[in-house]
């Protein structure tokens, strides 16, 4: 079984390639099948400098042949739970997916609590600076748009909801603590300044979006008297000219103390949602009034996929722990038991699981998957190669640890991976809070191994026995004994005779006993006569021994 360890870690990680690969693509079949039935033609290069059509006022288009005006494509792009990177790259790739399918209205349904900042603000900027300059961008809001589900609504070009949903309360909180003073502005100010961007981007009103986040700020609404529009102010920003604004006649919407969350009416009142529908044709039906478009068959509905939700799952502190702690038993039963197979592969199959979700993530870059890989090889050289446990087993275990806290923080390769904002910090708390887990119940399980399963006859091959004292023509197994080089069983210096092929491990016969052995860097055929060289606890290591 010499190199299976190596050929399972080659084949795993070239199925991880196919894996990622396949969470870009996977889609693309089925939803390209259900695309080919709307029969919309795509957008042509040289069409114009824009990709979807100019929005028209509404009822620009009134008296006009509906044969007459552009035939459009929407897709709806689920957005549903914990904002993260897994959602982020889900979204990435299902944009992409509509983007090439000739979409040219971009519906993101939300329903979502909130999530990580980092994330949201990711998915923020990729919606205002990349996407709303191909395509038409709506946030459909199904039921709620919290948090960082407010955000990535406000960085749409509208926000449409139906009855009964609510959006708004932005504030960063920070789990485990409470942010207050100069800590809070500093959060505080930075979500302010994404709220801000999507404003100016969408035409969503300022000082209301900036409520969301903060609590000290009253907000009046003003009637801009030239235009008949409503305004929205902070008090300290109200304006002083009395003939442009009816200041007299402000009324506050926000109160000092207050943090802004608007039902689907109140988003339409205020300017931030376009319009209140009943359910998604009544959405589509208000776009193509207002725009002077025909959306041609059913949206396609892109949700997110297998693979990716079992990315997200893994990911969770509870799953990493389970993996790390079965990864770790594996490593430490193939350090005590002989020959090589499943409890090392196990181990193998676990850190490609856990490195490979966090690549995936974004989680892991290049320099934290080097450390994880060369530490992987190291252990795997210890057990293979090396008799005992030593430099490189300790070396294995140092890089595997260096790799794994890595991960815990979003770095680039350059920048030390250590938690800077308190999101990164809740990010790496959840991180520890699942190795802890993996390395609490590795260290009760590996005790409980070494203590009881020895004893029970079907699972004492599970851990290497101390010396096999010999009694007569048979062999006595001592359950209680300390190790035999204790006991004057086998001692260094000792030859015997190998009863079993050393393919690193096996049984040799010594005058005193019959010990499982190690070899030391090469394979030993049985027969052969060999020389203990070392003995640490219960492995005893052997060279062969020239006649």
């Amino acid at each position: 079984m010499r190199g299976l360890l190596f050929r399972s870690f080659l084949l795993l990680f070239s199925i991880l390639i196919l894996f990622s690969g396949n969470c870009k693509a996977e889609d693309v079949g089925e939803d390209s099948s259900q695309l080919s039935k709307a029969q919309v033609p795509k957008a042509q290069a040289g069409d114009g400098a824009s990709q979807f059509p100019e929005v028209k006022a509404p009822g620009a288009q009134a008296g006009e042949d509906s044969s007459q005006l552009p035939n459009v494509r929407a897709m709806v792009i689920v957005c549903k739970g914990m904002i993260d990177d897994g959602l982020y790259k889900s979204i990435q790739r299902r944009t992409d997916i509509a983007l090439a399918g000739g979409a040219d209205y971009l519906i993101y349904e939300i329903q979502t609590y909130g999530g990580l900042v980092q994330s949201a603000d990711d998915i923020s900027k990729y919606l205002i600076l990349d996407i709303g300059k191909k395509a038409k961008t709506v946030a459909y809001i199904t039921s709620e748009a919290i948090s960082a589900g407010a955000m990535i609504s406000v960085s749409c070009h509208d926000i449409i909801m139906l009855e009964n949903t609510k959006v708004g309360d932005a504030a960063p909180i920070m789990l485990g603590g409470k942010l207050e003073g100069v800590e809070r502005e500093k959060q505080e100010s930075f979500i302010r300044a994404i709220f801000k961007t999507a404003a100016q981007a969408n035409d969503y009103p300022e000082a209301l979006l900036e409520a969301m986040v903060s609590l000290q700020n009253e907000v009046y609404q003003v009637e801009n008297i030239e235009t008949g529009e409503y305004e929205y102010f902070e008090e300290s920003k109200l304006p002083s000219d009395a003939n442009g604004y009816d200041v007299a006649g402000k009324k506050m919407v926000v109160k000092a103390g207050e943090l802004l969350t608007l039902t689907a009416g109140e988003a339409k009142e205020y300017g931030i949602a376009r319009a209140v529908v009943d359910d998604q044709d009544g959405m589509l039906a208000y776009l193509a009034e207002r725009d002077g478009v025909v959306f041609e068959g059913e949206p396609v509905v892109l949700r997110t996929n297998w693979s990716e939700e079992m990315v997200r799952w893994v990911n969770s502190p509870a799953v990493m722990g389970v993996l790390v702690m079965i990864a770790l038993l594996g490593v430490y039963i193939e350090l005590n038991t002989p020959g090589l197979g499943l409890p090392g592969l196990a181990a193998v199959i676990c850190f490609v699981i856990i490195i490979g979700s966090k690549y995936l993530v974004g989680l892991a870059n290049w320099v934290e998957v080097a450390f994880f890989a060369v530490g992987l090889i190291l252990l795997l050289v210890e057990i293979l190669v090396l008799p005992g446990f030593g430099i490189a087993g300790v070396s294995g275990i140092i890089f595997i640890m260096v790799g794994l806290f890595g991960m815990l923080t979003k770095n680039p390769p350059e920048r030390l991976p250590w938690p800077e904002t308190n999101w990164d910090w809740h990010i790496f708390t959840e991180g520890v809070l699942g190795l802890g887990i993996g390395f609490g119940g590795f260290i009760v399980l590996a005790w409980l191994l070494a203590r009881y399963i020895p004893k029970l006859e079907l699972l004492s091959g599970l851990i290497l026995s101390p010396a096999l004292a010999k009694k007569g023509d048979e062999v006595e197994v001592s359950m209680t004994a300390p190790p035999e080089r204790e006991t004057g069983g086998v001692n260094v210096g000792e030859i015997g005779e190998v009863l079993s092929e050393l393919r690193p491990t096996g049984k040799v016969k010594f005058d005193s006993a019959i010990v499982d052995c190690v070899a030391e860097g090469e394979f030993i055929e049985k027969g052969a006569m060999v020389e203990i060289i070392e003995i640490h606890g219960n492995r005893v290591v052997v060279k062969g021994k020239s006649e």
